[in-house]
């Protein structure tokens, strides 16, 4: 008998219990912004140093959106570099070519990107890419935006060439790990 009032008292309860907004503190600014082409919205351009000679514009930072999302446009000047294979534990990325053409790898499978493509990088997935003309463009969008404008951060404040011991200890504070080595193309 204890069984059916449990499961009459669920019944009716549950529709009552999906009409329940859940109430989650959000520390959004709910103000509208303009970031300008050619700048960033806080740290201007990101010069990143010790991995290659390629700048970043934070265009939309994850303290604008509670964490959700961090967008950056990525000014890439390393012909035939890319980062080394790696993963991110928490973050999916989504990268749009501007200019450019580059050569990504996700797990296993390799794709040719051009102006105008999109691809969709999942976490704990192992990918890199390597760009093959002498300069290029890209949106990147990082979600959730997680430890990556630190992460970028870091990197644009060495003074030297990192390397690629002390790299992946900065790669690993910022919820990424090093799997293999960069892309290679001829």
């Amino acid at each position: 008998m204890k069984r059916r009032k449990f499961l009459q008292a669920s019944l009716i309860a549950a529709p009552l219990a999906a009409n329940v907004p859940i109430s989650v503190p959000d520390e959004r600014k709910n103000k509208a912004f303009k970031v300008s082409a050619g700048e960033g919205r806080y740290h201007g351009h990101i010069q990143i140093k010790g991995l290659n000679r390629n700048s970043l514009d934070l265009k939309v930072s994850g303290k604008d959106t509670a964490g959700d999302l961090a967008i950056y446009q990525s000014t890439l000047m390393s012909p035939k570099s890319g980062p080394p294979l790696h993963i991110h534990f928490y973050q999916d990325e989504i990268f749009y070519v501007l200019e450019g053409e580059y050569l990504f790898q996700v797990g296993e499978e390799k794709y040719e990107l051009k102006p105008g493509d999109t691809i969709f990088l999942p976490r704990n997935v192992p990918h890199t890419w390597v760009q093959l003309h002498d300069t290029g463009k890209m949106l990147v969008v990082l979600q959730p935006a997680g430890k990556m404008e630190e992460f970028f951060l870091k990197v644009a404040s060495l003074d030297h060439e990192a390397t690629p011991g002390e790299m992946a200890k900065i790669i690993e504070a910022h919820d990424q790990k090093v799997v293999g080595p960069p892309l290679k193309v001829d």
